[in-house]
């Protein structure tokens, strides 16, 4: 068998990460820009992690110089799957402890959308970007992650495409909404064996009756949210929706609750807060049936917007399983509030650590190329919890004896300066490395990839949601 050609290692504990992804790069032009890619992506940088960006190039002539292209090849054209890709980190994620997903974790699903101009990329449209949270030209995408109170790992994401991609448009045999995406990735998750108690998801999703029986076709567990609105056929003169209810419970104050039950939650900074909660026995949902609904609240009195859940859930009250057989294991209040806190991991942190990492600032257009783009970003978001699970003490070293490695020149570019002003003559040549430094592993700087990365990190846990309660434990 042919020795592998060697390639520019990235520091250590990082070149230890990507060196498991290697048998999936048939050719070293492809290894090497795998590290380069999530190296780039990894760096503390003012810029966006464009292709540019990534490999510290100015924008315009940058783009130009061989580094550049070489990644946009990698990114392209190159012949690497990005499923496999995708296959290899959760084998390596679930084959460690301390992120391996349990039963006690959740299947969070959420969706992006970010702004993009012009009309070639694809899965491009006018559309609504929560992002934004107003219709603009833009992407969205689908995700899907697993979550405790400990980690999370991204596990899947697929893009929504637009009805005017399709000649039939939403007639069309190959268009999919948002929902239906969401569903197939909650059925892939549990093909491929990844465990969770639940699926956890927003109002968006929470509302669509066909999701949630699409759940219970594959009995699975959910806990969705609802909007304060969401009601039901009833009597005039009788509670109706779930603020309604919520506001009927007989509360008076904290020593005369009526019908809600005292919560405690207690953050990963051991702080305490106390909640409420209330088990809605009206309409459709109760104890006793198909779907229980539940409303937490720090405050029954007002049921203030930001700090109340209405919430609904097939998994069955203990009182309810001895009776009814139920195939799911029961869950009480603390349960519920347990698992659905658990989506704040999306809400509080994770966003912001994709867009940290240039999760939107691709610049591509083959959806090919943006697939490939968003597993990189997944490849250097988990090596966060990689490098705070396998600590390396040379790691420092490493890199700084990697940084002393001796750096090609790079070719001079030649630019057009035909109509760029007076003082810009035609002819003009300017080197590329007098213009920024000369590559991501030739300096001392590659030692920032791991400190940004324990600084994501850090910025994640600071935000995580609350931990086992003694009750649960």
């Amino acid at each position: 068998m042919t020795k592998r050609i060697e390639v520019t290692k990235a520091p250590a504990p990082l070149e230890e990460y990507v060196e498991h992804f290697d048998p999936l790069f048939g050719k070293s032009n492809q290894r090497n820009g795998f590290r380069r890619y999530v190296e780039g992506l990894l760096l503390p940088s003012e810029r966006h992690k464009t292709l540019t960006g990534v490999m510290n190039t100015e924008p315009r002539v940058g783009a130009q110089l061989p580094r550049a292209q070489a990644l946009q090849w990698f990114l392209s054209e190159a012949d690497w799957d990005e499923r496999k890709l995708q296959a290899s980190r959760l084998q390596l994620l679930r084959g460690d402890p301390t992120t391996a997903p349990t039963s006690k974790g959740v299947l969070v699903i959420d969706e992006t959308g970010d702004r993009k101009d012009g009309h070639k990329t694809a899965h491009v449209g006018r559309q609504y970007l929560g992002k934004l949270g107003k219709v603009d030209n833009g992407v969205v995408s689908v995700t899907s992650l697993w979550a405790d109170e400990a980690v999370y790992s991204p596990i899947d994401v697929e893009p929504y495409t637009p009805a005017h991609h399709f000649e039939k448009g939403e007639d069309d045999p190959a268009f999919r909404t948002k929902l239906k995406i969401a569903l197939e990735l909650v059925n892939q998750a549990h093909t491929e064996g990844i465990p969770f108690r639940a699926v956890v998801a927003d109002t968006f999703h929470g509302e669509d009756r066909p999701l949630r029986t699409g759940f219970r076709d594959l009995k699975l567990g959910y806990m969705l949210a609802l909007k304060p609105s969401h009601d039901w056929w009833h009597r005039a003169g009788t509670p109706g929706s779930l603020r309604e209810v919520a506001q009927s419970a007989g509360w008076k104050s904290a020593e005369l609750p009526g019908q809600w039950v005292p919560l405690t939650r207690t953050f990963r900074d051991r702080s305490i807060q106390n909640w409420w909660a209330l088990e809605i026995v009206a309409g459709p949902y109760g104890t006793d049936k198909t779907e229980r609904a539940v409303v937490a609240t720090t405050d029954p009195q007002t049921l203030p917007d930001l700090t109340t859940w209405y919430l609904v859930t097939n998994l069955p009250a203990r009182t309810a399983c001895p009776v009814t057989g139920h195939p799911l294991a029961p869950a009480n209040l603390e349960e519920v509030i347990r698992l659905y806190g658990l989506r704040m991991w999306v809400e509080q942190s994770y966003k912001q650590v994709k867009h940290a990492l240039g999760w939107s600032q691709y610049q591509v257009r083959s959806d090919q190329a943006i697939r490939r783009h968003w597993q990189l970003v997944c490849c250097a978001f988990s090596f966060c919890w990689y490098h705070a699970s396998h600590p390396c003490s040379s790691a420092m070293e490493d890199a700084r004896e990697a940084s002393k490695l001796p750096v090609s020149p790079e070719p001079e570019v030649v630019v057009d300066m035909t109509a760029t002003g007076k003082k810009n003559q035609p002819g003009n040549r300017i080197s590329s490395t007098s213009v920024l430094a000369g590559g991501t592993t030739g300096c001392a700087r590659v030692v920032g990839a791991l400190d940004h990365a324990s600084a994501l990190l850090a910025s994640v846990v600071r935000a995580a949601p609350t931990i086992s309660s003694p009750v649960l434990a």
